[in-house]
């Protein structure tokens, strides 16, 4: 089988300043592995990679919607098998690259047989929630289907509706759906893990970097998201770190020093689940974020794999 890399980590570990250095050690191609880089127009908030880097390194799979467009994992894995494919088929490395964790796992495990959506299940769902509340929903499903209950929030109609509509259409509930797996990824894959050895230290980056995107304009760019007008706070893209919580100073529902704390709050709260996907992950050697020798680790474990 081909060979292939990921390299995981959570928001501010220092992900793509190693993806770039190990484009120039090894024969790799990066492909981004991120729900928010997928969309045009948020750069600054989601740490996009500038012109330079990614002159220097092109990501494929950044840039490929509008922020009013959904996107799966379901979608994410067939377009990355694709790119995999286009790059193995050069002889090259694909170099997979980000946090959004959801996305590495139905890479590598592939999907459950879920259904696909149902226009009219979904507005009955949507009726039900104007007329009895989003919790009565969230009641419903932690009555057929506890562990899904217990893990999506009352506060996340997405997941919640496509939850309910996934037990109205096929009699069975997401938790016994998502125990069958699909296939397996078809290449050798060397698994790292990049991240501070100090908790303290990643929330010292988080800040830093947030503070960063404020003074780089982020308000600017979420604003001229804002100002579109067919954009909603109930969109993936609207509920990516930091841009929720820009999107409620804009609206006037927060003043500017409590958008700050919750972002960064935000963003600590995003690390804290993506270090717990990891410390849980299988197969996966941990290098530390700034380290000398990262580079040289990789290309010694992918030479030996």
């Amino acid at each position: 089988m081909p060979h292939a890399i990921f390299l995981m980590g959570p928001t501010a570990s220092g992900k793509t300043d190693l993806a770039i250095a190990l484009t120039r050690a090894l024969p790799c191609d990066i492909i981004s592995v991120d729900s928010a880089l997928i969309y045009r127009g948020m750069d600054i908030g989601t740490a996009k990679p500038s012109q330079a880097e990614l002159a220097a390194a092109p990501h494929r799979l950044i840039d490929i919607l509008d922020p009013a467009q959904s996107y799966s994992a379901a979608d994410f894995r067939r377009d990355a098998l694709r790119e995999m494919a286009d790059i193995a088929g050069r002889g090259r490395i694909p170099l997979l690259v980000g946090g959004t964790m959801l996305y590495f796992k139905a890479l590598l495990e592939g999907l459950s047989p879920l259904p696909s959506a149902d226009p009219e299940v979904r507005r009955q769902l949507e009726d039900e929630a104007a007329r009895l509340g989003w919790q009565a929903l969230h009641d419903e499903l932690k009555r057929i289907d506890p562990v899904a209950g217990a893990r999506i929030h009352p506060n996340d109609p997405q997941r919640l509706s496509r939850a309910l509509e996934v037990y109205r259409i096929s009699g069975k509930t997401l938790t016994e759906l998502t125990q069958t797996q699909g296939e397996a990824l078809p290449y050798r894959v060397s698994q790292f893990a990049i991240a501070p050895e100090e908790r303290g230290e990643l929330h010292r980056r988080i800040e830093l970097r947030f503070d960063l995107m404020l003074a780089g304009g982020f308000e600017q760019e979420v604003r001229q998201l804002y100002q579109r007008g067919d954009l909603t706070p109930d969109l993936p893209s609207i509920r990516c770190v930091g841009y929720r919580q820009m999107w409620d100073y804009l609206a006037g529902e927060v003043g500017y020093d409590e958008m700050r704390y919750r972002g960064i709050v935000a963003t600590r709260q995003l690390a804290k689940r993506q270090m717990t996907w990891l410390r849980g992950w299988p197969e996966v050697t941990w290098l530390t974020s700034g380290a000398k020798d990262n580079v040289q680790r990789v290309v010694e474990a992918v030479g030996a794999a």
